[in-house]
């Protein structure tokens, strides 16, 4: 992972936009500029981080639009507290990556998006029902003290608890400037956010899942997620069930997206108000299909999101390919196919 990376921005977003970020954090220093004397300022860095005495600087609090309305806020690290995160990451991922169980998803080594949309597809024909679920404010609401009881739980390493504590506990600086100390969440936005996150939801969702409800299929991508359930019944009855866990871990479900959905096809006839739902931006829903002797049918597929596609098209367009009439193919691929894997992802 290059040092600009981070495993918590928007898939939507474009490498520009998080270009234009890494410029004007909290310690006015770009990537540019450290790599200019990167192997002293390395050792600046291995030099503290060995002796205990690194700090963190203040996240830079950058408020971006959510695709539906609002906006949320991104703490984005200086690039000194990049490099750290991505030291203990280094460390720390493989002792939690072991635990991890195979129906999550997001942000973790040889797992994708796409992934997650395969498995959901093939589910949702075995199932009829499906409980589509949310996590309101999961990277602000995360309480800190029963994070870090997961981290010792499973690191001895006194340097990477030290650490993660203090980038917790690092303060947002907003762009006024003003300094807003932090109690919980892990910012999104940060190197080590992502295996915070999914360590949390692991014991909040993931165990709980397999533990109390053996039988009940799911896949989770970071704060979203989806289960199977056989009746109406046993999906409200399950609901009912996360509330109460996730208020227990001291995060919530946010309602306005979490629904009940009936998966209604060709086999399934029930009259339901809900058939239809958005996870990793498609749109899983009634759809007619051909079988391969030509006979039609209506099957519950997913298809990418109108919302998705406008915002590849904007992008698409924003390339300006009609200008590059000089230009071969092979031009052509190379200007833009890192973009294209980017939109995959």
């Amino acid at each position: 992972m290059s040092l600009g990376e981070t495993c918590l921005l928007p898939r939507w977003w474009t490498a520009q936009r998080w270009h234009e970020l890494n410029t004007g954090v909290c310690d006015e220093q770009s990537i540019e500029d450290f790599e200019k004397n990167l192997n002293n300022n390395l050792y600046k860095i291995w030099n503290r981080m060995s002796s205990g005495s690194y700090f963190p600087k203040p996240v830079k609090a950058v408020a971006i639009p959510k695709k539906n309305s609002g906006t949320r806020i991104l703490g984005i690290p200086t690039v000194e507290d990049r490099i750290t995160q991505m030291v203990a990451k280094i460390y720390f991922e493989p002792k939690v990556e072991s635990i991890f169980y195979e129906d999550s998803y997001g942000y973790r080594p040889n797992k994708s998006a796409i992934q997650a949309i395969e498995k959901t597809r093939t589910r949702c024909w075995r199932k009829d029902w499906v409980l589509e679920f949310d996590i309101k404010g999961l990277f602000d609401n995360i309480r800190h003290d029963y994070l870090m009881e997961l981290v010792k739980r499973h690191t001895e390493e006194k340097w990477i608890i030290l650490y993660i504590e203090r980038w917790l506990t690092a303060p947002f600086q907003m762009e006024d400037g003003e300094l807003i100390l932090r109690t919980a969440g892990t910012p999104q936005g940060g190197v080590i956010s992502p295996v915070l996150a999914n360590l949390f939801l692991h014991y909040t969702f993931d165990d709980f899942m397999v533990k109390q409800f053996p039988t009940i299929p799911w896949e989770r991508y970071a704060d979203d997620g989806v289960t199977y359930c056989t009746s109406l019944k046993q999906a409200k009855y399950l609901q009912r069930r996360l509330e109460e866990r996730f208020k227990q871990c001291g995060v919530e479900l946010n309602l306005e997206k979490t629904k009940i959905v009936y998966c209604k096809d060709d086999d399934r006839k029930g009259n339901y108000e809900n058939i239809s739902f958005d996870f990793l931006g498609y749109v899983f829903r009634p759809r007619h299909s051909s079988s391969k002797y030509g006979k039609f049918f209506t099957n519950f597929l997913p298809a990418i999101s109108e919302k998705v596609k406008k915002a590849i098209c904007k992008e698409v367009r924003s390339w300006k390919l009609q200008l590059k009439v000089d230009k071969d193919i092979w031009d052509i691929s190379k200007m833009f196919n890192k973009k294209i894997q980017e939109m995959k992802t």
